[in-house]
């Protein structure tokens, strides 16, 4: 097991998001929930605030290019299914981030908080493993593919508040998975590659909790601010989005990450 060079959670999660190799950044991040678990982190006081690191350590390769500029691949080589999950593999490792970055930006929130994210965190931690040895099954490792940093200019644009960091995050970006996943194991299990879907079966499964996390602290952000949540998320997706979100939406998976019947609906107006 590899230590964890601290005994503050803050400072952990530093570790873990300035570490730039992926090894070990999973082995800190699994060292360091297990230490949290334990209760072997401490946090500081409420008053207490920590200078958030922000840019996260990333390996030298993929090479960040804009999203338009990716290649389109079909699933019907080996080459395009590694393609797709060297795809859902950059989400994973760029997840990992978002989870430390949200325990360590975001000072002075309840305990269960952190909890939630170091959670979240390992469970990324995790995916991002399964995904890297499938791609070494295929043949490729992890930045054989370029990939682009949508995920991460997200986290820039709400580095100065939780309440939309928890909308725009786990409630918009992440919760695409829960959209466009079944699709994609769908399509993997017509070409006969059933280890890739069976992965995807498992992170499909898991990232419910993820998002209904953000859903319950976007919440508790609401709350704490005083403005009304279903009106407060409609606005945040139309400043910020910019009508980019479209469907079709996983209504059964939203709901049971805590999307309310009006989320749902204002969602479906945004077209399919």
């Amino acid at each position: 097991m590899t230590p964890v060079p601290t005994s503050c959670l803050f400072a952990a999660a530093q570790c873990c998001l300035s570490a730039s190799d992926p090894e070990q950044k999973l082995a800190l991040t699994r060292a360091s929930a297990a230490a949290f678990r334990a209760g072997s982190l401490s946090m500081p006081a409420n008053d207490v605030r920590v200078d958030p690191i922000e840019t996260p350590g990333r390996p030298p390769r993929p090479v960040m290019v804009e999203p338009r500029q990716l290649a389109q691949r079909g699933l019907g080589s080996a080459e395009g299914r590694a393609a797709l999950v060297h795809a859902i593999a950059h989400i994973e490792f760029n997840a990992i981030n978002l989870a430390w970055d949200a325990v360590q930006r975001f000072p002075g929130m309840p305990e269960d908080f952190y909890a939630d994210w170091v959670a979240v965190a390992d469970d990324e931690a995790r995916h991002f493993q399964m995904l890297s040895g499938r791609l070494a099954e295929l043949g490729y490792r992890y930045g054989d593919f370029d990939a682009h940093n949508g995920l991460w200019e997200m986290a820039v644009v709400t580095a100065d508040s939780c309440l939309k960091r928890m909308a725009l995050v786990p409630r918009v970006l992440e919760a695409r998975g829960l959209d466009v996943t079944p699709g994609m194991i769908r399509r993997l299990r017509a070409v006969g590659d059933s280890a890739s879907a069976d992965i995807l079966e498992i992170i499909l499964s898991e990232e419910v909790a993820h998002v209904a996390a953000g859903s319950r602290w976007f919440s508790w952000c609401c709350a704490q601010a005083g403005v009304e949540p279903e009106l407060t998320f409609a606005e945040l997706l139309d400043r910020h989005m910019h009508g980019s979100l479209r469907g079709p939406f996983n209504i059964e998976a939203r709901r049971d990450a805590g999307f309310s019947s009006a989320e749902l609906a204002h969602l479906g107006t945004l077209g399919a």
